[in-house]
């Protein structure tokens, strides 16, 4: 151990020292079709993870967060933070997301690679709520501008718990991490979008092919044209694809619940 005896104290050395043996006895995987149920995500064999292919995630941030001040602001910002997760995490569960988590100001949900248009439904339904609702309601309430960025991404992952199965009666101290490239990949694209813009990967985009996921309704002037813009990020060092697509516009007003109910049934 490179770690010195009077640099820290034995019970810590101890803890480290286990902990560097876990990884040295290596990993096992086992590969799973579809995002398990938490129960069932292995916090047991500290060395077993699982593998789940094409995992489609959904992140959530909210833009201007840091202007709220917890300090002048409390009740606002306390409003502000519980509008706009409680709703993500509400919205996702609605639309059957298989895994939701809070990261601070921000929600991701993952799906499976089967619920495609599933994951872009509740992106754009979120990212509707928050123009039209949250945006406008926070700035009324502390003048402070907010909005949202929206990301997502589909790659493989891995995932396991990691922590303590239970101390002291307390089951807090694990938490389920995913590895892999879906989150984080999600989480940067979010970070580039400007308010009221979606950002998904070209590996996404290439899932959600049909027509209606695509081209405008045709309102208002009955003139149907591609909803999306191409960005190129081939010299952007943060993703490892070349390609992403922008999305800025909401639900529509009039056919909005139609594309909604027919982009859910193409997913198979």
């Amino acid at each position: 151990m490179n770690i010195k005896e009077n640099q820290l104290p034995e019970y810590l050395r101890d803890c480290i020292s286990q902990q560097i043996e876990i990884y040295k006895n290596g990993q096992s995987i086992t590969v799973y079709n579809e995002i398990p149920d938490t129960s069932d995500i292995p916090i047991e064999n500290p060395n077993h993870w699982l593998r789940i292919p094409d995992v489609i995630c959904v992140f959530v941030d909210m833009m201007g967060s840091t202007k709220l001040s917890a300090a002048k602001h409390d009740k606002g910002t306390a409003g502000a933070y519980q509008l706009f997760t409680g709703t993500a995490v509400r919205i996702f569960h609605e639309l059957e997301a298989p895994y939701i988590d809070v990261r601070g100001d921000g929600v991701f949900a993952l799906f499976n690679s089967n619920q495609a248009y599933r994951a872009l439904v509740a992106a754009v339904t979120f990212k509707t709520f928050a123009n039209l609702e949250f945006t406008p309601r926070i700035k009324n309430i502390t003048t402070v501008d907010v909005g949202c960025h929206i990301g997502i991404d589909q790659k493989t992952v891995l995932v396991r718990k990691i922590g303590l199965k239970k101390k002291n009666g307390r089951t807090d101290r694990q938490n389920e991490v995913w590895a892999g490239k879906p989150v984080n990949m999600a989480s940067k694209l979010s970070s580039m979008s400007n308010d009221n813009q979606l950002i998904v990967s070209d590996r996404f985009y290439n899932n959600i092919s049909n027509d209606k996921a695509r081209y405008s309704c045709g309102c208002p002037n009955e003139e149907k044209k591609l909803l999306w813009e191409e960005i190129d990020v081939t010299n952007n060092k943060l993703f490892d694809f070349n390609k992403a697509h922008s999305l800025d516009t909401n639900w529509c007003e009039t056919h909005g619940t139609e594309y909604f109910n027919d982009l859910l049934k193409l997913d198979k």
